[in-house]
């Protein structure tokens, strides 16, 4: 406890509060576009600025891990899976309180099952922080939030065109395979924390080769004596 508390300053310093803030602030105008809008928004128009407000969210969660000491920091008797983790509950009552904000914003009459749309946005953030955390591990990038952003967001639009029908995970509430499609939202959840737990501990990295120093080679004698001596 005593080692979390030294931590949480320095820690609560270094986060990328200018991504965090950015993110958020691009989520709360998403969900507010459907009220700004002509006439009553509809369902799904709610839902898709719902979705985009949850993947700003999960993109500024992309830089949560971003450490510029990492080199530094690497050494410390305190693990890394720790050091993530508390990085992680520094920002969750921020987060919680965002996306309150954000469902708030939605029209109530066209907003979807606030608790599925929810499992759907945490496994928006968790996948970003495992895909982070997958990036540190097998890389010695310091800072890979942008290129995990770019990845979360190419999967974000390329998803819903190349899953297959049985797999579908973003339906509308009125569609038959809403519930269906939640089981298989929590089946994400389940395994983007268990990549996120693998890839938290620092790799044990190979020592690399050490050159091994030439030996200097004795003078062998030559025959006869040594070819300097008297005649």
């Amino acid at each position: 406890m005593r080692v979390i508390r030294a931590l949480a300053g320095p820690v609560w310093r270094t986060l990328p509060w200018r991504a965090l803030g950015a993110a958020g602030a691009v989520g709360l105008l998403l969900a507010a576009l459907p009220r700004l809008g002509e006439g009553e928004p509809g369902p799904w128009a709610t839902l898709l600025a719902l979705r985009g407000a949850a993947l700003a969210g999960g993109l500024g969660l992309a830089f949560l891990l971003d450490d510029p000491a990492r080199q530094l920091t690497a050494p410390v008797p305190v693990r890394r899976p720790l050091r993530q983790a508390l990085r992680a509950a520094l920002v969750v009552p921020g987060a919680a309180l965002w996306w309150a904000a954000v469902l708030l914003l939605a029209p109530a009459g066209a907003r979807p099952p606030v608790a599925a749309l929810t499992l759907e946005a945490g496994v928006v953030c968790v996948l970003a922080l495992a895909a982070a955390a997958g990036a540190l591990r097998l890389t010695d990038e310091a800072r890979p939030g942008r290129a995990v952003a770019a990845v979360l967001l190419t999967a974000a639009v390329l998803a819903p065109l190349l899953l297959p029908e049985r797999w579908a995970l973003f339906v509308p509430p009125d569609d038959v395979r809403w519930a269906a499609a939640h089981d298989r939202w929590a089946l994400v959840l389940a395994g983007a924390a268990a990549l996120w737990a693998v890839c938290g501990p620092e790799p044990v990295r190979r020592r690399a080769a050490r050159p091994r120093a030439a030996r200097p080679r004795a003078a062998r004698p030559r025959a006869g004596g040594s070819s300097t001596g008297a005649v």
